[in-house]
């Protein structure tokens, strides 16, 4: 394994890759940084003046990022925000009905219109996390996506707001993801 680089030059990585975030609509329509960032804002406020529910999906560290995500947007936003990671129903899920349906079929059942789903995958390939969305939108639910690698990766063109990171390795994607929704619960908070 190739030790990482000093922690300046990280330092150094890291805020080129945010200033790279590329921003998107529907079917990945290019959007200006800050007025992505405002209509996400906006997407999270409705769900919270509707008293509707956020959902949070990742796999791995974006599970873990995830997690603090909704824990953000519970205590500071005010939102009713749920991830759907506990082993029971993860493995549930798994067992019954595949790994690429773990996330699927809870929303299926929990998921109600104008609901809103954070989706985040460093890859933007998981296909329980696309299946998510999939079941996000049939049941007509709002999507908001995060991923990293390749700019084709589908998750990319799937949300109502898109952001994708221009990187590859994992760590940087994943603190990138954190960051943002970090900034996007702070943001909230504050209106």
């Amino acid at each position: 394994m190739t030790p990482p680089p000093p922690f300046l030059d990280q330092c150094a990585r890291f805020q080129v890759l945010l200033a790279g975030l590329r921003c998107s609509g529907p079917g990945d329509a290019p959007l200006a940084t800050e007025p992505a960032l405002d209509q996400a804002v906006a997407l999270l406020l409705a769900v919270r003046e509707a008293q509707r529910t956020l959902f949070l999906i990742g796999n791995g560290g974006s599970a873990a990022a995830v997690a603090h995500g909704a824990v953000d947007f519970l205590n500071k936003g005010r939102l009713r925000a749920l991830t759907l990671d506990t082993p029971p129903l993860l493995t549930c899920m798994a067992n019954d009905f595949g790994y690429e349906q773990g996330f699927a079929r809870p929303l299926e059942t929990l998921a109600r219109p104008g609901d809103l789903l954070v989706a985040m995958s460093s890859s933007g390939r998981s296909p329980n996390i696309l299946n998510g969305v999939a079941a996000m939108q049939r049941v007509g639910g709002g999507v908001l996506t995060l991923s990293g690698f390749d700019a084709d990766n589908p998750l990319r063109r799937l949300g109502d707001i898109n952001f994708w990171l221009d990187h590859t390795e994992y760590g940087l994607v994943e603190v990138g993801h954190q960051f943002i929704l970090h900034h996007l619960s702070d943001r909230v908070a504050c209106a």
